[in-house]
C-alpha cells in the first residue's frame, strides 16, 4: 500500500494565489461538479471559477481583510479555506469562515480537518475568538465541523439551490465556535 504523502499548508499572498489562479478554478470547479454547495450551481465553467477568485477573493486578499490557507500535496493544491475578517466595528473579535474546498482526489485524507485547525490557529493569531459560518444541513462537512466543537445555532429551510439538482433546495445550519 502506498501512503499519501501529508498536506503542507500554507497562507497564500494575493500574488501567490494571482499566480497559481487556473489552480484555485480548477479546485472550486471540480468541487462544484462534486456537488460541493458553495454559492455555485452546474453549469459553472473553468471561467467562472477562475472569476470568483479573481473578483471575489484577490480584492479582500489584497486589503488584508481574508486570508487564503491551501493544502498541498507533492506540490498539487489539495484544498483550501479562507478566513475572512472583514468585520464591522463592534465584531473585531470574530471572523467567518468562506469556502472549505476539497478537491474530490483528496478527500477523505484529513485534509479539511487539517485545513480548519489551522484557520483557527490563524485566526487566534488575528485576536479572533470566535469563528462562524454557514454549512448544508446534512452535507458531509457537518459531522467534521461538529467534531472540532462548532455548535450549531439553527438551521435556515430553503436557503440555497442544489449544485447539482436544478430547482431542488437545501437547508444550512449556521455554526459558530468559540476559541
Amino acid at each position: 500500500m502506498t501512503r499519501t504523502p501529508p498536506a503542507t499548508i500554507t497562507a497564500f499572498s494575493p500574488e501567490a494565489v494571482a499566480a497559481r489562479i487556473a489552480e484555485f478554478g480548477a479546485l472550486l470547479h471540480a468541487c462544484v461538479a462534486a456537488g460541493a454547495s458553495v454559492n455555485f450551481v452546474m453549469p459553472f465553467t473553468q471561467d467562472d471559477a477562475r472569476a470568483y477568485w479573481r473578483d471575489k477573493v484577490l480584492p479582500p486578499l489584497r486589503a488584508g481583510t481574508r486570508t487564503v490557507l491551501a493544502a498541498q500535496v507533492d506540490g498539487r493544491l489539495a484544498g483550501s479555506v479562507q478566513l475572512s475578517t472583514d468585520t464591522p466595528p463592534n465584531q473585531p473579535h470574530r471572523g467567518e469562515v468562506t469556502k472549505l474546498l476539497v478537491h474530490p482526489d483528496f478527500r477523505r485524507r484529513g485534509i479539511a480537518r487539517t485545513l480548519m485547525v489551522a484557520l483557527e490557529a490563524l485566526a487566534r493569531e488575528k485576536g479572533r475568538r470566535l469563528i462562524t459560518f454557514d454549512t448544508t444541513t446534512g452535507g458531509a462537512a457537518e459531522p467534521l465541523y461538529t467534531s472540532l466543537g462548532y455548535i450549531s445555532v439553527g438551521v435556515i429551510p430553503d436557503y440555497s439551490l442544489h449544485a447539482l439538482q436544478p430547482g431542488h433546495f437545501e437547508a444550512t445550519t449556521v455554526m459558530y465556535k468559540l476559541l
